[in-house]
């Protein structure tokens, strides 16, 4: 064994809940950004090898237990993120026309689950709530021009929606200011220069932050000084003319918190939402947003909120803090289980781009190989995927290899090739595995 960080004998088998590969990279990250997907071709070299194998369509916690996993291998580690979105729990929430910016990204990424979402788009203003990189993914797809996004791999039927959208303003509102907006300057840069829109900030919002910029960090600073001269400075020609013939507009509201979605007057839909005024209590990255008792009323007729994420607990067995939202580890160890490791998001909480994670894991990853060097793990064979199959077929679950998802892929691909697009996603379980002749 060699003692560089590698080991040259390990076999690693990924168990996944859907039936295809890439989690947050095929449904998460946004069609017009096809550069972050290249990371796809590293991990389809990984999972040739040999010593790796994938089985898609396995809930772990529901068709295997983590016990049984840990019975049939020397190390288990958990990643699987955070599924949940945090909720407002204010009322009106469950109006038809109020959406987890989650399941939307999911619908026109083309998750599975939330292939049936359906959004109405046919109102003049949608309101995002969180300041996030997801609110402006969202806000950007929401007011991209569709010709632009018919040659990405967004889903046809998202793509439709959006043809016949009459969205032309969208709001994204924070609770705090532009020095805790979450979002980072690629995404603001991408949303300052989007075809046929204007930002639209107001001034007052940056009244002397002039002075709280020059301490901040290098990349927080640059962050705020391309908001604060999009906000103050008065545009050049080109740019004031390309603003002038926008036919749509987005805005960061900031100081407001949500307090209710409003009814339309039949009930039956969103058609506004209130939202409490607030002031700043506190310091640098401890500051919280207090109401100040005043409120205001914004008409909309979509709300997206998109105000965090937490995960789920697994399975019984596995230690969970439902309050941090995350499987209480010291670097990346199960407290009090041997052999089992988390790492990502259900390690560190719901914060972070993809490369934070991706060093996340590669630590993870380390710690692992520490402790079967130092003997902490069983020693002697284990069966790995063996014992796991035969379970599996005892209770008529059938997982989807690698192979089979290369021949889902191609389907996938060639569907595209025919609308000029890299691929058209699969949408259905059952159509998937019927065209794996199962």
């Amino acid at each position: 064994r060699k003692d560089d960080g590698k080991h040259s004998r390990a076999h690693v088998d990924i168990y996944e809940k859907q039936l295809v590969p890439f989690g947050l990279v095929r449904f998460g990250v946004a069609p017009d950004h096809p550069e972050v997907k290249n990371v796809i071709n590293t991990f389809t070299q990984t999972a040739r090898s040999d010593r790796c194998a994938f089985y898609g369509n396995v809930e772990v916690g529901r068709d295997v237990t983590v016990q049984e996993l840990r019975d049939a291998y020397h190390a288990v580690v958990l990643s699987y993120g955070a599924e949940d979105h945090q909720a407002l729990d204010i009322p009106g929430e469950e109006l038809p026309g109020v959406f987890a910016a989650r399941a939307f990204v999911g619908w026109y990424n083309g998750l599975p689950e939330n292939r049936e979402l359906a959004p109405d788009l046919s109102c003049d203003t949608a309101v995002i709530l969180g300041q996030g990189n997801v609110a402006l993914d969202v806000a950007r797809i929401l007011l991209t021009p569709p010709d632009h996004l018919e040659k990405t791999d967004i889903t046809e039927a998202a793509l439709g929606a959006l043809r016949q959208s009459r969205v032309k303003t969208v709001w994204i509102v924070g609770r705090r200011g532009p020095l805790q907006v979450a979002f980072t300057i690629k995404e603001l840069r991408e949303m300052i220069q989007l075809p046929g829109t204007r930002p639209m900030l107001d001034p007052v919002d940056f009244l002397g932050l002039q002075d709280r910029i020059k301490e901040a960090a290098r990349p927080r600073k640059r962050l705020m000084e391309l908001l604060l001269r999009t906000a103050t400075e008065k545009p050049g020609v080109e740019e004031a003319a390309r603003r002038a013939s926008a036919s749509r507009a987005w805005g960061l509201r900031f100081f407001r918190s949500p307090q209710q979605v409003l009814p339309s007057p039949d009930g039956w839909r969103v058609a506004g939402i209130r939202l409490a005024v607030t002031r700043l209590e506190g310091i640098g990255e401890a500051t919280r947003a207090v109401p100040t008792g005043d409120v205001e009323d914004l008409p909309c007729g979509l709300v997206l909120s998109s105000v965090g994420y937490k995960s789920r607990p697994i399975d019984p067995s596995v230690p969970f803090d439902p309050k941090l939202g995350v499987i209480p580890n010291m670097e990346g160890r199960v407290v009090d289980v041997p052999g089992l490791y988390c790492s990502g998001w259900v390690k560190r909480g719901p914060t972070g781009v993809i490369t934070t994670t991706m060093t996340d894991s590669f630590l993870t990853g380390q710690i692992l190989l520490q402790d079967l060097r130092a003997g902490h793990l069983p020693s002697g064979p284990r069966p790995g995927s063996v014992a796991i199959k035969a379970l599996l077929d005892s209770r008529g679950v059938w997982p989807v290899s690698f192979s089979d998802w290369e021949k889902l892929d191609a389907e996938e691909v060639s569907r595209g090739q025919a609308l000029g697009k890299p691929r058209e996603k699969l949408l259905d379980p059952q159509e998937m595995l019927q065209l794996l002749g199962h």
